[in-house]
């Protein structure tokens, strides 16, 4: 059986932000594949390198941001060996992107019609207009919006309607990977589950893979069928969907994650956030950045790095799951850390 070729494949890529007090890790060694037919949740606080993943991945890097370290490749294509003519036939034919503000990312003086033929016609120069014009149709009625709207401008539709537009925008070449940067932002929760239905209901019928970025965990773990989960730059964790329960083994913060959501299937919940604060990029600590928050933190754990280590159903960067020794202190095993802090 031939292997399936992954869709997106992140390697050890680090993005640095120039800044006056120095160069700054946004994102730092950072790897994650996703496969075909797929949705990958990509999750962290505000300032976790999230989006700046995703403009890395789109090669939409932009000012003082510059990919320092690592390769990304989309349907085995190495995004930043293409020129600029390559990158642009590439871009919306097999990666797209949904924005996290539809009213920003679509064009206020040009109706929906206009907006969908141009990116038909810009990409696909040997289709007609009057094709151009089926396709936005058919597209609309794909994800729900009456035709009548193709002459309407951005600011005569609703929050929802104009988020269904750029969805059908970013899937109307039928590219095989489609980014999506928190595309529920703003949105009443009536709204947000209808886009979210829609969006599982596109990608089962066009097969596409889609990573989809959020801070909200409980949504994210709804559509994917794995998550990874970044803190300070860093991919902590990546780890299988189903298993995101209590008395699953996790990374501290995204146990942390987990008992700041409410449970209703659950008895007698105590909801508990994270303490403390994220850390400031420009002056990390030498050792794990969770450090300071975590409450299984070691002297170690404030001084060395931890490296990933393999669970069957996760990859977890902690020194938690560190091999340990008998009597060795220095690394404890994460259910000895559990008997001492109960």
């Amino acid at each position: 059986m031939s292997k399936v070729q992954p869709v997106l494949e992140i390697e050890d890529v680090t993005v640095v932000y120039d800044s006056p007090s120095g160069p700054v890790q946004a994102v730092s060694d950072v790897n994650l594949t996703v496969y075909p037919g797929t949705i990958v949740g990509l999750i962290g606080e505000s300032g976790s390198g999230k989006s700046t993943l995703a403009n890395a991945i789109m090669r939409l890097l932009r000012g003082n941001a510059r990919l320092t370290k690592g390769q990304i490749r989309v349907m085995g294509t190495d995004i930043y060996a293409l020129s600029k003519r390559e990158l642009r036939t590439f871009r919306w034919s097999r990666m797209s992107m949904v924005f996290q503000s539809a009213m920003t990312a679509l064009n206020p003086v040009m109706t929906v019609e206009k907006q969908i033929v141009d990116t038909f016609r810009s990409h696909r120069p040997q289709m007609s207009v009057k094709e151009a014009k089926e396709r936005a149709r058919d597209l609309l009625r794909l994800v729900r919006i009456d035709e009548k709207h193709l002459r309407s401008f951005p600011h005569e539709l609703s929050g929802g309607m104009r988020q269904r537009v750029v969805i059908a925008i970013a899937i109307a070449l039928e590219p095989q990977l489609v980014i999506m940067d928190e595309p529920t932002t703003a949105l009443d929760v009536v709204v947000q589950r209808s886009i979210l239905n829609q969006i599982q209901e596109l990608q089962a019928e066009r097969g596409f893979a889609i990573l989809f970025i959020s801070h909200d965990f409980s949504l994210v773990t709804e559509i994917a069928s794995r998550v990874a989960i970044m803190y300070a730059g860093r991919m902590v964790e990546n780890t299988e969907a189903k298993v995101l329960l209590p008395e699953v083994d996790h990374h501290p913060y995204t146990e942390g994650l987990m008992r700041a959501i409410p449970r209703l299937t659950y008895e007698d919940v105590v909801i508990e956030g994270i303490q403390g604060h994220p850390p400031d990029l420009i002056d990390l600590p030498s050792g794990c950045a969770y450090s300071p928050r975590c409450p299984y933190a070691t002297a170690a754990c404030m001084e060395i790095r931890p490296t990933l280590h393999r669970l069957s159903h996760a990859t977890i960067e902690c020194h938690l799951y560190s091999p340990t020794k008998e009597g060795d202190s220095e690394w404890p095993a994460k259910q000895l850390l559990y008997k001492s802090t109960t």
